[in-house]
């Protein structure tokens, strides 16, 4: 029988998804399952590589690499080098080795979404790296190591700085849009994209004398940040991570306001959510980094994402390992406050 709608009517699809999602829960959580922490992990890391469509425990021994230029800092030497992480796919990075280390520790960085990409981690122009563009918001990630005593790691994320699309003709105007739908339709995802290029520039670290047993760690603001969270996940070889503006539920950030198409995990809310995947790096150090007045990753959707890590870290005896830091500000990273919770977890972790 036909029935008659009374208004309003629903037809906005952002009310419809919220729907979807209001009692949605993903399958995998932590604490829905029998047995402990660690063993669910894997299971966990099992799903989540599946869905991001990476696998980066396969990858070659061969590493071709080749170093294009050095320069001096203050604090250090910084190195640019590319590396090829897969068939037509290369990668630039800066080395950055401080002049008085204070620890066998590099820290992979990665700026979020920006036309400069690597060069905003030395402060550098991108069109003359010896000339200094200072970088807003402690954006200045490897400086930031190298005045620390740490060494530094800088990786251009596919769709940023050097990486920017060049040859499509007809192309979306923001950064990731095209790589990031494209991706979709190859059964791959740019985010695993990005996490498989962490994974071939750890490969290069160990292969590097000055870096072979080097501990690592890894950092990141916005969008670097959510692939920080993620190759924290599934790359056993981390040993530290720092995601700043990025880690919070999906469900008062992806799913509540606008953000860059490549973020976007098909169907990843049916099993997991994003303190799910976070959890599978426990109980390394954690310093999750977030913003007092962020409106892309808001408050609200930090504070009970960590409570569900931190419950996680608790079981496995490492509580103590587990930090928030809760900057004045935006969205943007805080490297005094940061620092002081993660400096102690590396000279003495």
């Amino acid at each position: 029988m036909m029935q008659n709608l009374s208004e309003p009517f629903f037809l906005s699809p952002s009310v419809y998804h919220k729907s979807l999602l209001k009692d949605l829960k993903p399958a995998l959580a932590f604490g829905t399952r029998p047995g402990d922490a660690a063993a669910h992990q894997k299971t966990v890391r099992k799903k989540f590589a599946e869905l991001i469509a990476c696998d980066p425990a396969v990858r070659p021994a061969e590493l071709p690499w080749r170093s294009i230029a050095r320069k001096r800092c203050p604090w250090g030497a910084i190195e640019k080098i590319v590396y090829r992480s897969a068939d037509y796919c290369d990668v630039p990075a800066f080395l950055c080795l401080p002049d008085h280390p204070v620890s066998d520790t590099v820290f992979i960085c990665l700026q979020g979404h920006s036309g400069d990409g690597m060069h905003v981690s030395i402060s550098a122009d991108p069109e003359n790296w010896d000339m200094e563009k200072p970088a807003a918001g402690d954006r200045d990630f490897a400086l930031g190591c190298l005045k620390r005593g740490i060494a530094a790691f800088c990786i251009e994320q596919s769709c940023f700085g050097e990486r920017l699309e060049k040859v499509q003709e007809k192309k979306a105007s923001g950064f990731c849009h095209d790589a990031a739908v494209q991706a979709l339709m190859l059964g791959k995802t740019l985010m695993g994209e990005r996490v498989y290029d962490i994974a071939r520039g750890i490969d290069f670290l160990k292969a590097r004398p000055e870096t072979s047993h080097a501990k690592i760690g890894i950092m990141g603001n916005s969008g670097g940040g959510t692939v920080a969270v993620y190759s924290a996940a599934l790359l056993p070889e981390i040993d530290f991570c720092m995601p700043s503006c990025s880690f919070g539920g999906y469900a008062d950030s992806k799913m509540a306001v606008y953000q860059c198409a490549c973020g976007y995990i098909p169907g990843i809310l049916k099993y997991l959510e994003m303190d799910d995947v976070m959890a599978c790096f426990a109980p390394k150090p954690l310093v999750v980094v977030a913003g007092k007045e962020d409106p892309i990753i808001p408050l609200k959707s930090v504070l009970p994402a960590f409570e569900r890590v931190k419950a996680v870290y608790a079981a496995m005896g490492a509580e103590a390992h587990c930090h928030l830091v809760i900057g004045g500000e935006g969205h943007r990273f805080y490297a005094d406050e940061a620092w002081q919770a993660m400096l102690p977890e590396v000279l003495h972790g």
